[in-house]
């Protein structure tokens, strides 16, 4: 159940264009563990959040607990995202323009576990559903069970996804670069991914 002293809701308009560096220092934040590793900079993620900001088809939802940001959600038409993301789904005989890309659901470790995850997907599929959109999809990054960095009591999100209805699809991956913690440079990185119908 979540608190009622969390406000969560759509962001547009200036009131997105307001959070847009909490967005993305929430970002830096939450990716920053495993199993992204994610090394980022409030640079990068300025100009990656300029996509929600300049399309109206996309949704950046919010969730405040005392005026802060505390977690959010995005999601984009598909064919607007990165091109190394949209390629994969040739094969699956989908059109693009019937995908709603969710590219991701983001809490402070806090927040989690008290329903915020389930909200997003609900405004994520309803969003969806208002674009015309039949079929919504996320990835999530792979990477090895021995990885040195992966935490001895790390449980993943595959439950809750399977739960509500997503399943990955077999050898359909997207791949990506970025900066791992403790890394001179990018590497690319596999991530695979998982949709349902609605």
């Amino acid at each position: 159940m979540i608190p009622a002293d969390i406000d969560l809701r759509p962001l547009r308009g200036p009131e997105l264009e307001a959070a847009l560096d909490q967005v993305a220092q929430l970002r830096i934040t939450v990716f920053r563990e495993w199993p992204y590793l994610y090394d980022g900079t409030l640079d990068y993620e300025r100009r990656y959040l300029e996509t929600y900001r300049d399309n109206p088809d996309a949704l950046l939802v919010g969730a405040f607990h005392d005026g802060r940001l505390v977690g959010a959600s995005t999601s984009t038409p598909m064919e607007d995202h990165a091109p190394e993301f949209a390629a994969p789904f040739q094969t699956l005989g989908i059109p693009l323009e019937k995908i709603l890309y969710g590219a991701e659901s983001v809490l402070l470790r806090p927040y989690r576990g008290i329903g915020l995850g389930h909200r997003f997907i609900d405004l994520r599929e309803g969003h969806a559903r208002a674009l015309g959109r039949s079929h919504v999809a996320f990835c999530s990054v792979i990477r090895s069970e021995d990885h040195p960095a992966r935490p001895a009591s790390y449980r993943g999100n595959d439950a809750f996804w399977t739960g509500r209805g997503y399943a990955p699809l077999p050898g359909v991956e997207a791949r990506f670069s970025w900066k791992d913690l403790g890394e001179a440079e990018e590497t690319e990185k596999a991530l695979q991914f998982w949709m349902r119908a609605l």
